[in-house]
């Protein structure tokens, strides 16, 4: 293997130790869901040359070598051609593999938000992780994995749609003020077509929010008025009721400035 380091066949545990690649199996919890083409390939060329100067973090298990981490670097080394790659054996249960798996993908800058915000919630879901506990293991604030959380709100469409269009996690977020997902997608639809910063997708948001706002109070207002209308008729089907059994009954509508007034006469009979 070429490269400035030299590792023994040996496999001990918690040693850097020369593992074959096809007895390396993924991890079932990355949670990264997209690699970049251009990059892998950069590394690989990298690995060509230099080989691979941080080894993979590895545990056995089932007659393999579970990857806990370095995924791009074992598809690197794969496309460069080497049939073994530098490892450390560590020996740790599934459950905290995945966890060191989640973790060390979390801290990386080029892990996507969304995969970012998957990984937080599956620390606290399947591994019984408070929003406070994810946080501290990750070294961030708890209302930042709050946040991250929300992101899950978005549909698989609205994500892949802000993933293709290389929207950002502020983009996300301005649309997350948006309850109805038919509602998020005519802004993304507004966003790409024009593209649109984040203040001016806040803009679109607000915008649509204060539509829905007059909509919704034209609504209330005209159930108001109908149960006016509805109490009107009342008053007078019960004015032509008395009239039609011979009671002299009339009613006048007197409109004030901010009210009607109605006033029914119902005469109850001559004195003796």
């Amino acid at each position: 293997m070429s490269g400035f380091l030299t590792f023994t066949k040996e496999k001990p545990i918690n040693r850097v130790v020369e593992v074959e690649i096809g007895e390396i199996v993924p991890n079932p919890h990355q949670p990264r869901t997209d690699f970049d083409l251009a990059d892998i390939q950069s590394l690989a060329e990298s690995i060509a040359q230099n080989g691979i100067l941080q080894p993979l973090t590895v545990r056995r298990g089932n007659g393999c070598y579970e990857l806990i981490a370095g995924e791009r670097r074992l598809r690197a080394a794969k496309l460069s051609g080497m049939h073994a790659v530098p490892c450390i054996v560590l020996d740790i249960s599934s459950r905290n593999s995945a966890i060191m798996a989640l973790v060390e993908n979390i801290q990386r800058q080029n892990l996507s938000f969304f995969d970012e915000a998957t990984a937080i919630e599956r620390l606290i879901t399947y591994y019984g992780m408070t929003q406070e506990d994810a946080a501290a293991k990750l070294g961030k604030a708890q209302s930042t994995i709050a946040n991250k959380l929300r992101l899950l709100r978005l549909t698989s469409d609205e994500r892949e749609i802000i993933m293709k269009y290389n929207l950002t996690e502020r983009h996300a977020r301005a649309l997350l003020r948006l309850a109805a997902p038919t509602e998020r997608l005519t802004v993304l639809e507004k966003v790409v077509k024009n593209n649109l910063n984040v203040e001016k997708t806040e803009a679109a948001v607000e915008e649509l929010m204060g539509k829905k706002r007059t909509k919704e109070s034209y609504k209330k207002r005209s159930k108001v008025f109908q149960n006016v209308r509805i109490f009107v008729n009342t008053i007078t089907r019960a004015v032509e009721t008395m009239q039609a059994a011979g009671i002299q009954a009339d009613s006048q509508k007197i409109q004030r400035e901010n009210y009607i007034e109605y006033r029914v006469r119902i005469p109850i009979g001559e004195k003796e």
